[in-house]
């Protein structure tokens, strides 16, 4: 045990031994650097000594430790210009299933938006359609009131043929069925099919004299135009 213990001693004292020497070497080695640092510019060196202490002092007493400070620098620019972290798995999937969406949605309104419009045009030439067809008829209740003696109009029969014919057209008015002035106004090949020219010299030019055929308007679109004789 005693043998035991002393080895142990003697390794100890060796060990001490050599780190006694290691410090002994490294301050006679920081003495030598210095004196030679004195030697070649001892004002430089007061300079700098004194700029060490002066910050050591300062930084002591401003409780700052200029170590931390450089490590917290450096981690705030690592914060900075590091690189972003990638999503995650699941927030792709969401930013991917959130934009289809949109997409399938703007989809749906342009479809929505373009079989209403289909719709409306389908409506209106149908419409269109049966008025043309029903125009002949207004054309009939016309002619025949017009042939009307002035001394029967006030009959029976005749007075109710004309509430029948202010009932129809007032039907149509109201689906938006309007006639298409003529007499008087300027010649317009959108409304006007002129079939006839004629001097006039009571009338401007291109002004319309006559009409021979009413025309008609289905929600300003034209159904039928109207026949008429321009003057000049």
């Amino acid at each position: 045990m005693s043998d035991r213990m002393s080895n142990e001693e003697m390794v100890k004292e060796a060990v001490e031994e050599a780190k006694a020497k290691a410090a002994q070497e490294d301050a006679q080695a920081e003495e030598d650097s210095a004196e030679g640092e004195a030697d070649s510019d001892p004002v430089d060196s007061e300079t700098t000594e004194a700029a060490d202490d002066s910050g050591a002092d300062e930084a002591e007493k401003d409780g700052e430790d200029p170590d931390g400070a450089e490590d917290a620098a450096k981690t705030e620019k690592k914060k900075l210009f590091g690189k972003k972290n990638k999503k995650d798995k699941k927030d792709e999937k969401i930013d991917e299933l959130t934009d289809r969406l949109t997409r399938q949605m703007a989809e749906f309104d342009n479809f929505r938006k373009r079989t209403e419009k289909e719709k409306s045009q389908m409506y209106e030439i149908g419409a269109k359609d049966i008025i043309e067809k029903i125009l002949p008829i207004v054309d009939n209740f016309e002619r025949g009131l017009s042939s009307v003696p002035e001394e029967e109009k006030e009959t029976p029969f005749a007075e109710g043929m004309e509430k029948i014919y202010k009932q129809l057209m007032t039907t149509l008015e109201g689906i938006g069925v309007k006639p298409i002035e003529a007499v008087g106004q300027e010649f317009n090949p959108d409304f006007h099919n002129a079939v006839m020219h004629v001097e006039d010299e009571e009338l401007g030019e291109n002004v319309i004299a006559e009409e021979f055929q009413k025309g008609y308007t289905y929600r300003d679109s034209v159904v039928r135009h109207s026949m008429v004789k321009v003057a000049n």
